[in-house]
């Protein structure tokens, strides 16, 4: 299991009941599968960058998830067919998480290092009389 960001913008034009039916059956496709939803945000309507399919603006809806390559191909699939549905995308964050894992991890050590070799500061130390 991985973690996925998944984003949809939905024609601007469709009501509130219609947007919740399309998350909805996205997140049924990803617990059917054996995935979990982690977080789901309702964007709300924003302006595109670029005009997409006559429309300027869409309403922005992003799920993050934790689920397998087969459960987000059938989702990208289900969104692919779906005439509401302007754009989706859908990146995979585990990798990136690692990175900054492992970043983190590295200036720890690089700290503990530079702490280990400091000499002690006059303040530290006992005063001779």
């Amino acid at each position: 299991m991985r973690n996925y960001e998944m984003m949809f913008i939905v024609d601007p034009n469709v009501p509130e009941d219609e947007i919740e039916k399309i998350k909805s059956q996205v997140e049924s496709v990803v617990t059917d599968g054996g995935g979990q939803i982690a977080e789901v945000e309702m964007m709300g309507r924003r302006k595109l960058a670029y005009e997409v399919s006559r429309h300027r603006e869409g309403f922005y809806v992003l799920l993050t998830v934790v689920a397998n390559g087969e459960i987000v191909k059938e989702v990208e699939r289900r969104l692919r067919v779906m005439d509401q549905v302007l754009r989706y995308i859908t990146v995979r964050t585990d990798d990136e998480t690692k990175k900054l894992e492992k970043m983190r991890e590295h200036r720890e050590k690089k700290q503990a290092r530079r702490d280990k070799n400091r000499p002690a500061s006059e303040g530290d130390q006992p005063a001779v009389s």
